[in-house]
């Protein structure tokens, strides 16, 4: 017969007691979040971020049994100072595009910092640029852009919108990889700037695939290659920057979900869930693609790894080039 001894029995049942306490937490953790409204922050009405932020609240409203109040701002610092200073609780989530992690690298003031002061939740989606050409360009692929530069240093001019967005970084990205001169032309919005180079007062740019394929359809811009790692369905028979010269190029804009940092592991793990699930419907992926944006779900651990790498790849750029904002 085997002894069980007096302490043996009272670690047991030590034991036994604390797992049951913690699965009991668990489920009432789970009753009692969330018992009112959630504000998701997102920044610009109409732009990437809060189109993503809508689709997402919608369908994490219907999730959670709460409603999920889409709150917007002019100014992505603005949102981000918010969500950063908010209770760690669950009940405040931030949609905003990987301008988030950029910025901190471009302004010296930024008041957060996108790694200490966020817990991540996911990535969302992402959305590829376009390299275009005014059809008067002499040139029908990446390859022959590339030599048409180098033969004319500081003769090709290249529109963006505000400096340091991604369709900036793109055309930053070009030159440092294929080792070209040409000069940024800086305009307040991306709809003026491809009206520009539609017009032919400017030869290139990397606007987004929505911007861009009306007018590649219609034969006013060149459409030459796509700045995805892999060919998109965003910008359908366009090769890739990487394959049609560059290897190694990518350059898209990403959005994803934060909550403020400190926010418990149980409710980011409740959140990834619900919103993922959301993501991975048909519907919600359909609405996403009409916006020229590709589903990315992720767990909050690839979404934090996806921000540190393109911090250290594009900061090598941003620096290279002088890139600074106000």
């Amino acid at each position: 017969m085997i002894s069980v001894s007096s302490a043996a029995r009272t670690g047991f049942l030590s034991l036994t007691l604390a797992v049951s306490l913690a699965l009991h937490a668990d489920a009432t953790w789970a009753q009692d979040y969330p018992t009112r409204a959630l504000r998701m922050l997102s920044a610009g009405v109409g732009g990437g971020s809060d189109v993503a932020a809508r689709l997402i609240a919608q369908g994490l409203s219907e999730s959670l049994g709460q409603p999920v109040v889409v709150d917007t701002r002019v100014g992505g610092v603005i949102i981000a100072d918010i969500a950063a200073k908010a209770a760690p609780d669950g009940y405040t989530l931030m949609t905003y595009s990987s301008t988030l992690w950029l910025i901190p690298l471009m302004r010296a003031a930024t008041t957060y910092d996108p790694v200490r002061d966020f817990a991540p939740i996911t990535l969302v989606g992402s959305s590829p640029m376009v390299l275009v050409t005014h059809p008067s360009v002499a040139a029908n692929s990446v390859k022959e852009l590339v030599a048409l530069a180098k033969a004319k240093p500081g003769a090709i001019n290249f529109a963006t919108g505000p400096s340091g967005a991604v369709p900036h970084l793109a055309a930053e990205l070009f030159k440092a990889m294929a080792g070209v001169d040409i000069v940024q032309i800086a305009y307040k919005g991306v709809g003026v700037a491809v009206t520009d180079v539609v017009g032919g007062r400017v030869q290139m740019m990397f606007p987004n695939a929505s911007a861009a394929l009306p007018h590649i359809k219609s034969g006013r811009l060149r459409g030459l290659a796509v700045t995805s790692a892999q060919p998109s369905a965003m910008a359908p028979g366009l090769p890739t920057m990487a394959s049609a010269g560059l290897p190694g190029y990518e350059c898209v804009g990403k959005y994803a979900v934060f909550a403020p940092a400190k926010t418990p592991a149980r409710l980011v793990e409740l959140l990834n869930r619900e919103i993922v699930r959301v993501l991975n419907r048909q519907d919600v992926t359909e609405r996403f693609h009409a916006a020229s944006t590709e589903v990315i779900a992720s767990t909050p651990a690839e979404l934090t790894a996806a921000m540190k790498a393109e911090m250290a790849r594009m900061g090598k750029v941003i620096r290279a080039a002088g890139i600074k904002i106000e």
